[in-house]
């Protein structure tokens, strides 16, 4: 059995995969959202890892601290991405579930 070759990551291949996370966390709405993604844009990814660390609860924070590492194009690329994901997307389900409680209660009032 031949063993496949996985495709050799670029940094536009993964840049493009980013942008998509970073399309998904959308426009920061709180301040500590504001510093994570204005010190990702600078590349101060320290300060992104830090703010992560410091807010474990927070899954956009979370999201940005592994970006800064992706785009290192390591062989552990592909987890590093994966795991961003995951955190954008745990981000927006937490969201949706305060904006839809508060639309129920808003309901039942």
């Amino acid at each position: 059995m031949q063993a496949t070759q996985t495709p050799e990551f670029t940094l536009e291949k993964v840049t493009q995969a980013v942008n998509a996370i970073l399309e998904t966390l959308g426009t920061p709405e709180t301040e500590l959202h504001t510093q994570a993604l204005e010190a990702f844009q600078v590349g101060d990814h320290q300060k992104v890892k830090r703010l992560a660390s410091t807010n474990l609860a927070d899954s956009f924070c979370r999201s940005l601290g592994y970006l800064g590492s992706a785009l290192k194009l390591t062989p552990n690329t592909d987890t590093i991405l994966a795991e961003s994901a995951r955190a954008a997307a745990d981000f927006m389900k937490e969201k949706t579930l305060t904006r839809l409680g508060a639309e129920i209660e808003k309901a039942l009032s």
